[in-house]
């Protein structure tokens, strides 16, 4: 996987829209990439991986807990992790919440003991973590959400001015610039609050 893949195929996409042939397998694919950055954007985060590469954050002091706290991105292999603070391996340090690849989830929090190797300092705020970044697998509920947000993104070409239904008869849909609403449903338990744990 990559970071920011698609989050479903043309063959799963075109199984769920009942599509047997190839005619429209580009555009679909167009409608898959452009669904999954929508995911993207409405929960905050991505779900594919990266190879174990190194990237730095800034700790802060986290005042409630009396300790130095790093916010980083979505991480659930924590195989060969490695956490430097200028230059000084760190081991004494807890993933906060410790059960969330139990729980479907990712860790996006780390918290530095207090009897810490080295730990950082408002001058020296600077904190290395080496690590497989992301998701090991896209969840079964953002596979399903690019689903239907392809196959929605796919048929809007058949309603190029936005309507849906007959004025006349009172059922007129308007189709908003927003993610489809059991998409929305789909990725709740998934949306990224940045600056809270």
């Amino acid at each position: 996987m990559t970071w920011g893949p698609d989050y479903a195929t043309t063959a799963q996409v075109k199984a769920f829209l009942r599509i047997t042939d190839s005619v429209d397998d580009t555009e679909i694919a167009s409608a898959i990439t452009d669904a999954s950055r929508a995911i993207d954007a409405a929960t905050s985060r991505q779900f594919g991986n990266v190879a174990a590469e190194k990237r730095t954050y800034r700790a802060y002091w986290d005042a409630p807990l009396c300790r130095w706290t790093v916010t980083i991105d979505d991480l659930q292999d924590i195989t060969g992790m490695i956490v430097t603070v200028g230059g000084v391996a760190v081991t004494k340090y807890t993933l906060r919440d410790p059960n969330a690849v139990k729980k479907g989830k990712a860790f996006t929090c780390l918290t530095f003991n207090t009897d810490a190797e080295v730990l950082p300092t408002r001058t020296a705020p600077d904190v290395d973590i080496t690590a497989p970044w992301g998701w090991t697998a896209v969840p079964v509920a953002v596979v399903n959400a690019c689903k239907i947000q392809a196959g929605r993104f796919h048929k809007r070409r058949d309603a190029l001015f936005g309507v849906a239904g007959s004025p006349q008869d009172g059922s007129e849909v308007r189709l908003l610039a927003k993610l489809d609403p059991d998409v929305q449903v789909s990725l709740s338990f998934y949306v990224r609050r940045w600056g809270a744990v």
